[in-house]
């Protein structure tokens, strides 16, 4: 064997011979809980109490990441107490017949099945991987986003973490020394429990301007799945009279949309992070990034293509939505695609060159996706909604928000008015000569000339989806007078264009003519001039793979 010159092509790099990959670590506590701490935790009484009392017999525990540890325990525990015969005293003689629970669907087995790595976000529940297992109910551990579900019934389990109430106390009161001070106490749902207690020490040193939020399952609230005080229910804009404490780091969706509703934020952080500092650099941070969100916004009026990114299949009236974006996106003359992804990066989306800019439709916490990985803009419908608003209409109050409902219970509203006004319009139009309708049509396509924008540089063309040069007249669609009921016959566009919804797509036709690979057996065609050849089949290589010869060193193996 000849000395090797030079590695070849499809060697490993020397320097990435030793190399170790940084793997992400996950906090988890340093000693393992035992019995009583994982009970509390994990709320096992509750979780047996609600299974016997839906009778729940395939049960999915749905488990974040840093909790997959504590899975079998938690099944084996569940399984050992639902396995242990009830107590004699639940069924009497004077217990009313409704009452009465059936003995053989008591005696059926309760199946757990554990799910790991989530189709979408952790958050979210994973209703397509329970359906797979056929589940009846789904049990969720740890953080969520409280999004409303359409299929299964769902458990939440926000698993109580410790909390030292002392040290918030003792931030609060060096963040806020005025006892007057309107102050909203927020936590993440994992430290909620907490919450009644440190009201409680608070008011007994002064503090008598505090609201305590509760949990409640609606993203769409003034402040997302919490409840807000008496006076902000009748007018929304007195939250910017509230100052909020919250406990523990909030996701980037939910700190944009309260910063944008409240007057002040203070971030009481745990888990290791110092108690009390960065505050300044926080509300630095948020201003910037609510600057950032608009110029995104503003910059994607000028595209012409936008793809729609499905990222949930569980979330309540995620299709509405869908259909929503998709019909503001053609008012506004501009094409669109769907795609369905599970979890968003930026190599999926970068296959896609065509796209100017992207629309994630998944719940309200992971629809905003803000990175400097990806190459095009990715927008929530809020953004998307207020970037399709034309340059004299669009009016940034700096109000941010991720949660579709709004948008949809907007469009219910005024839907009615829309249909009155579309037939009326329809009553007017039907008036006018349908040849001159059609002439028009064609020279406000053909007057819309490239306009430069100053945001990119370059001219931008706004041109609609081209249409049929012929646009057929009630008379010729009704049939004439002598007797033609078959509809008009329209001439063939020159030139073989692609059709999408019987009109012609530019896009559509880019893709068929410049695109090089169509899929499986593109480059097989088979003709009726030509006949199909035939090919042997033949073994390829098999085993272990040693190495790879070389251009250059043709004896290496």
């Amino acid at each position: 064997m000849s000395a090797l010159g030079e590695p070849p092509l499809l060697s490993t790099p020397a320097t990435h011979i030793f190399g170790i990959n940084e793997v992400p670590t996950i906090n988890q506590p340093s000693t393992p809980l035992d019995a009583e701490e994982l009970c509390v935790r994990y709320e096992i009484q509750r979780t047996i109490d609600e299974i016997r009392r839906r009778r729940w017999k395939r049960i999915a525990l749905q488990f974040p990441d840093d909790m997959l540890a504590d899975a079998p325990t938690i099944v084996d525990t569940l399984a050992r107490a639902l396995q242990e015969p009830r107590s004699k005293t639940d069924a009497t003689i004077d217990q009313p017949v409704a009452d009465l629970t059936i003995p053989s669907r008591e005696s059926d087995p309760v199946r757990f099945y554990v799910l790991g790595d989530t189709s979408y976000g952790a958050c979210c529940v994973d209703e397509v991987a329970a359906e797979h297992v056929d589940a009846d109910s789904v049990v969720h551990y740890g953080r969520t986003c409280l999004s409303p579900t359409v299929r299964l019934p769902v458990l939440y389990v926000f698993t109580h973490k410790p909390l030292s109430i002392a040290n918030v106390v003792e931030d609060f009161k060096i963040k806020y020394p005025d006892q007057n001070q309107k102050v909203i106490l927020m936590a993440d749902v994992a430290y909620s429990s907490h919450l009644a207690s440190i009201d409680e020490r608070l008011r007994s040193e002064g503090y008598a301007a505090i609201y305590r939020t509760e949990i409640i399952h609606d993203p769409s609230s003034p402040i997302p799945n919490r409840t807000i005080p008496q006076n902000v229910l009748t007018n929304p804009k007195d939250l910017r009279d509230w100052q909020l404490f919250h406990i523990s780091d909030p996701p980037k969706s939910l700190l944009l949309t309260l910063f944008s509703r409240v007057a002040d934020i203070y971030i009481h952080r745990v888990a290791g992070s110092q108690t009390g500092t960065g505050h300044d650099t926080l509300s630095t941070s948020s201003t910037l990034a609510l600057r950032r969100r608009y110029a995104v916004i503003t910059s994607v009026s000028s595209v012409s293509i936008i793809g729609i990114l499905v990222n949930t299949l569980s979330v309540r009236n995620y299709l509405h939505i869908v259909e929503l974006v998709k019909s503001r996106i053609a008012e506004a003359g501009k094409r669109s695609y769907t795609f369905v992804v599970g979890k968003v990066n930026a190599a999926k989306v970068a296959n896609f060159s065509e796209i100017g800019a992207w629309v994630v439709v998944g719940c309200w916490e992971s629809s905003l996706i803000d990175g400097k990985e990806f190459w095009k803009p990715m927008l929530t419908p809020f953004e998307l909604d207020f970037s399709l608003q034309k340059d004299n209409e669009r009016v940034w109050t700096g109000e941010w928000r991720s949660d579709f409902q709004n948008l949809l219970d907007q469009s219910r509203k005024y839907s009615s008015i829309v249909e009155k006004e579309a037939r009326r319009n329809l009553t007017f139009d039907s008036l006018e000569d349908d040849n001159m309708e059609s002439s028009e049509l064609g020279s406000e396509e053909e007057s819309s000339p490239p306009e430069f924008d100053l945001r990119t540089g370059r001219y931008v063309s706004r041109a609609k989806l081209v249409k049929s040069s012929v646009t057929p007249s009630k008379k010729e669609a009704t049939g004439t007078s002598q007797g033609i009921s078959s509809g008009p016959l329209i001439k063939r566009a020159n030139g073989g264009l692609a059709l999408i919804g019987g009109e012609i797509s530019p896009g559509a036709e880019y893709l068929q003519s410049k695109r090089t690979w169509k899929g499986l057996g593109s480059d097989f065609e088979v003709s009726d001039d030509k006949p199909e050849k035939t090919v042997t089949i033949e073994e390829g290589r098999s085993g272990i793979a040693r190495g790879y010869t070389h251009a250059h060193q043709p004896n290496r193996h």
